[in-house]
């Protein structure tokens, strides 16, 4: 929880506020098991048995086990997308989660956040008998800017979790501190 407050000491007259911050990438990617690491309270948990009629448009290469899908956050199925405008409305950025064995299913996370210009970090998330790839790899291979933040993580792991959301919290105050700048200072190119 995050708090806003007075400078009394003590922390005496603090509010708490109320941050969004998205978790998004492909489908079977950890987004679901990011956020139970994380959370302090039972999360609440969406999940349904995948389904014949989604047979043939989500792709479980490399999540053959997978059974069931998540129907509450920014889901990673194709068909879904048009819910992330909605969902994306005041968040202060996101965690895009990737998965090195498919790294082409979080292009589309990426390309989303990249146009709506909503600060986010990626969040490799080192499963299991995954290759291990350096930070430098996985941005060339996604095509980022130098300024995104990579945060090699595990999404069962709330340490880890954590130092992802804190990465993502440190680069949203860094990109919002750098509009406010230039906007001041269009401001100031425009006044007589």
């Amino acid at each position: 929880m995050a708090y806003a407050g007075s400078d009394r000491a003590g922390g005496a007259g603090l509010t708490p506020l109320t941050i969004k911050i998205l978790i998004a990438g492909g489908f079977g990617v950890g987004k679901t098991t990011l956020v139970g690491s994380l959370t302090e309270i039972r999360p609440l948990r969406t999940e349904e048995p995948l389904s014949e009629r989604g047979s043939g448009l989500d792709r479980l290469d490399g999540v053959e086990r997978k059974a069931t899908t998540t129907l509450f956050g920014t889901p990673g199925q194709e068909r879904f997308w048009f819910m992330w405008d909605e969902l994306s409305r005041g968040a202060l950025g996101a965690v895009v989660l990737a998965d090195t064995r498919r790294l082409a299913d979080c292009f589309p996370s990426v390309d989303y956040f990249e146009r709506r210009g909503i600060p986010f970090v990626v969040g490799v998330n080192c499963f299991e008998g995954a290759r291990r790839y350096r930070s430098e790899s996985v941005r060339a291979a996604l095509d980022l800017d130098p300024g995104i933040p990579i945060v090699m993580c595990d999404a069962r792991q709330r340490p880890s979790c954590r130092d992802a959301l804190i990465a993502l919290v440190e680069h949203a105050l860094h990109v919002l501190r750098a509009r406010a700048a230039e906007e001041a200072e269009g401001d100031r190119a425009l006044t007589p």
